[in-house]
């Protein structure tokens, strides 16, 4: 098996990098038994370029555990090999990931402009926040809350009919670029919102006694490098001092318990931690917002993809919240809402608990901020497609999910402490 790693590694070694075309790449979902079998997986990650999509790094993996990764067409072959020789059991998730690429885009017609149908750009949705302002300016305005480390301004859409004393909901989209369905929730959001006030009970309490702010993108720099350079690509494009690799892991770079467990030093780990506490522009510009209207953010939800879970604080320690009982029956109540539509299952618990321990989230920081009610929503799916959601999906994805942010919405309202 040692031999078979040894050769595993001089092929990656003499393999050139691809100009991102990920023909032959494949996906594969293990579940390790036992040490020795996840000493397999970090001995792999550390010959070659090993891409985790669930955990999102291998010193998180540990025995038991359901394991997704991404290698290289020319290390595919070896890696079952190796996999079949050691009885790690495995099963391929996606085959070629350059054809799960392509019929992502499943919307026959590419049409130009915005459609909450498809993945938009960025170009597009920011020309969309500018219109949907325009179109219902008794509903929503936008505002500027910073710029990203390119420059680029960070629109934030405010939602709700103007009056007094109001609390307000922060909902953020788009932390890790890869995860294209999240920004589409946040702009199914908000369509959703200025569609059915007047017409969903609901929804017009919320609007009429709530504010919504609602970020669309926070990682827009990454977002825009998955459209034109690395469709995987996950973290910020920020410069790191002293290394050649790029960007920092945006859901690692807040001050809570900072880079202390399932976060990484190294600037070329995909969850770099950054080199301080909100070292990145995107992510002080988001906390810095929160700080100065913490007297009226009385809940924080941040949506991520995938893995169909709805998370609470939290995740930079297995000490449960002070508030878990209560968060707990909310997130039981809003998977229950959010199954209603389509039967989509959906985990819930503590983060740490639940999956994995990860520090520097943006969900336990706000929580630690006063914030009680702070949810995290990891979308669908479960791992057939990962972060290549078709967009046939998007459309049901974001009707079930409206379902369970109304809920929490709507309780949220009815508890304002």
């Amino acid at each position: 098996m040692w031999a078979l790693l040894v050769l595993i590694g001089a092929a990656s070694v003499s393999a050139h990098l691809q100009d991102r075309s990920f023909d032959g790449q494949k996906v594969f979902r293990v579940i390790p038994q036992n040490d020795e079998q996840v000493e397999i997986l970090n001995s792999l990650a550390s010959i070659m370029q090993v891409d985790f999509w669930q955990p999102d790094s291998v010193t998180l993996v540990r025995p038991k555990m359901q394991v997704d990764f991404r290698v290289g067409a020319e290390n595919s072959f070896e890696v079952e090999e190796l996999l079949k020789e050691s009885a790690v059991e495995y099963q391929v998730l996606i085959d070629n990931l350059q054809a799960a690429l392509d019929t992502q885009f499943d919307s026959q017609a590419r049409a130009a402009g915005h459609s909450y149908e498809k993945y938009n750009n960025w170009d597009t949705i920011a020309a969309w926040t500018a219109d949907i302002a325009a179109q219902n300016p008794d509903l929503v305005s936008r505002s500027v809350i910073g710029e990203t480390y390119e420059g680029r301004p960070m629109y934030l859409l405010k939602m709700g009919k103007s009056g007094p004393n109001k609390k307000a909901i922060f909902m953020d989209c788009g932390f890790h670029a890869r995860e294209w369905i999240s920004p589409a929730f946040c702009q199914w959001f908000v369509k959703e919102a200025v569609e059915t006030y007047g017409k969903d009970t609901v929804m017009t309490t919320l609007l009429d006694k709530l504010d919504f702010y609602v970020l669309p993108v926070v990682n827009i720099d990454g977002y825009i490098y998955t459209w034109t350079n690395d469709r995987m690509w996950r973290k910020t494009r920020s410069k790191n001092a002293n290394s050649n690799c790029y960007g920092t892991d945006p859901n690692r770079n807040f001050n809570a318990g900072w880079c202390t467990t399932g976060a990484s030093k190294n600037p070329c780990s995909a969850t770099y931690c950054g080199s301080a506490p909100e070292s990145e522009k995107e992510t002080k510009a988001l906390a810095d917002f929160i700080r100065e209207h913490l007297s009226t953010i009385k809940a924080y939800l941040t949506i991520h993809s995938y893995s169909q879970l709805l998370l609470f604080p939290y995740s930079y320690t297995y000490t449960l919240p002070s508030d878990y009982q209560e968060l707990n029956s909310i997130a039981s109540a809003a998977s229950k809402e959010l199954a209603s539509l389509y039967k989509t299952k959906y985990t819930y618990g503590p983060g740490a608990e639940t999956i994995y321990p990860a520090a520097g989230g943006s969900d336990d920081w706000a929580y630690d901020q006063g914030i009680k009610y702070s949810f995290t929503f990891e979308l669908r799916d479960t791992g057939r497609y990962g972060f290549l959601l078709p967009e046939s999906q998007i459309k049901p994805t974001c009707e079930e999910t409206v379902l369970a942010v109304k809920y929490i919405a709507n309780y949220v309202l009815e508890h304002l402490y």
